[in-house]
């Protein structure tokens, strides 16, 4: 396996998020699981939701706003494992499907919405195209989160494709044109693998099949792709499935995810010793969230976390305690988990995000709750 020296991207991001966190409240949250390969699928969820709408009317959940989520279960295991839907008293917000099933049901109404799943499959699941590759062209797919998987066929020229070794006189103009049919597919498969790559935003490119041909695609692609490209094996099917690569390029994307957290880590460590661009700590990453000079949120949630944040109407009015969102000018400041007030925060001041490690790492930040700044406040110890 070749692996590229590139630098990746090392942080999550959802803007489309940020209109459905800052919507008012209350908000039902709901992750549910959607098995497909078992008998009547469509009643089994069903059931669950059932029980799970059940448990959310005794919390008090709207009779209006469970009755949005109605339609959306019966067909939902035909496109993923989960279901991930959001919805407040003006409406049904998001919905999306995960291809993953969750822990458990969860269903949950509070006054800010559970988005942290959301962010955590997100990352897990960084946008990446796959190419399997011949001398006669390649099979494309295009996989995203939050996104329906992109496929694409590029059918190149098919003759001449095999050199001979029979000798004459023309053997050597014939291999030219074997050589000359080669390249240009090379060509037609390099120029649809770039336009897949910008549609689909992808942070991975793998390839794997003829040998011969993938070095011919190397050779055609552009720097900035060919930076996110690595090398596995296997080869084009007949039937153009990516079944037997899949697990090589699972690997890979997990390998992604690791490092590009360990890069996260190791950058807020260094600019944390420095007093620079970083802060640790609940009260510290809430304040910079205020002052919208989070770059990156780093924050590690845990389910039985409980502690509390207050916030206003705006995205910046957040902090640990009433009476700071009270100087901020909100009368009325509203409570609710902490790490939801921030993640509301962070999408709504356009920040990207990096889920880490729990507390028990030495590396991650105090309290669950650090960040990357934009610039330097000099004020980076946790409180």
């Amino acid at each position: 396996m070749e692996h590229s020296t590139a630098t990746p991207r090392v942080a999550v991001t959802a803007a489309e998020l940020s209109d459905l966190v800052l919507a008012d409240g209350p908000f039902l949250s709901v992750y549910l699981t959607t098995e497909a390969e078992i008998d009547n699928a469509a009643q089994r969820a069903e059931q669950r939701w059932r029980s799970l709408r059940s448990t959310l009317a005794e919390k008090g959940a709207l009779e209006d706003v469970l009755a949005m989520m109605d339609p959306l279960v019966a067909d939902s295991h035909l496109m993923g494992q989960c279901l991930a839907a959001f919805a407040t008293p003006g409406g049904l917000l998001h919905v999306e499907h995960h291809p993953e099933p969750p822990p458990q049901d969860v269903g949950r109404w509070a006054p800010l919405p559970l988005l942290t799943p959301v962010l955590s499959w997100r990352q897990s699941s960084p946008a990446h195209v796959a190419v399997l590759v011949d001398r006669r062209g390649a099979d494309l797919f295009g996989l995203r989160a939050a996104a329906p998987s992109v496929m694409r066929e590029v059918r190149g020229l098919d003759y001449p494709l095999a050199k001979t070794s029979q000798g004459g006189w023309s053997q050597r103009r014939y291999e030219e044109r074997v050589q000359n049919t080669w390249e240009h597919n090379a060509k037609a498969v390099s120029d649809e693998l770039v336009r897949l790559v910008d549609q689909v935003d992808a942070e991975l490119v793998v390839a794997a099949g003829d040998v011969r041909a993938l070095q011919l695609l190397r050779e055609a692609l552009p720097n900035e792709v060919l930076d996110k490209l690595e090398v596995v094996s296997g080869g084009r099917s007949p039937d153009g499935s990516i079944d037997a690569v899949v697990a090589d390029v699972d690997r890979l994307v997990e390998e992604v995810v690791a490092r590009e957290t360990d890069m996260v880590l190791a950058k807020f460590r260094e600019e944390l010793a420095q007093s620079d661009r970083a802060c640790d700590g609940p009260a510290r990453t809430l304040e910079a969230l205020a002052g919208a000079q989070v770059e990156t949120l780093l924050l590690h949630d845990d389910p039985e976390d409980d502690r509390q944040g207050w916030f206003g109407p705006e995205a910046t009015q957040v902090a640990v305690t009433e009476d700071t969102v009270q100087a901020m000018g909100v009368d009325h400041p509203r409570q609710a988990r902490l790490v939801d007030v921030a993640v509301r925060a962070a999408l709504g001041t356009g920040a990207r995000f990096r889920m880490v490690p729990g507390q028990t790492s030495a590396d991650g930040p105090s309290g669950g709750l650090g960040a990357i700044l934009r610039w330097s406040s000099g004020t980076g110890a946790a409180s």
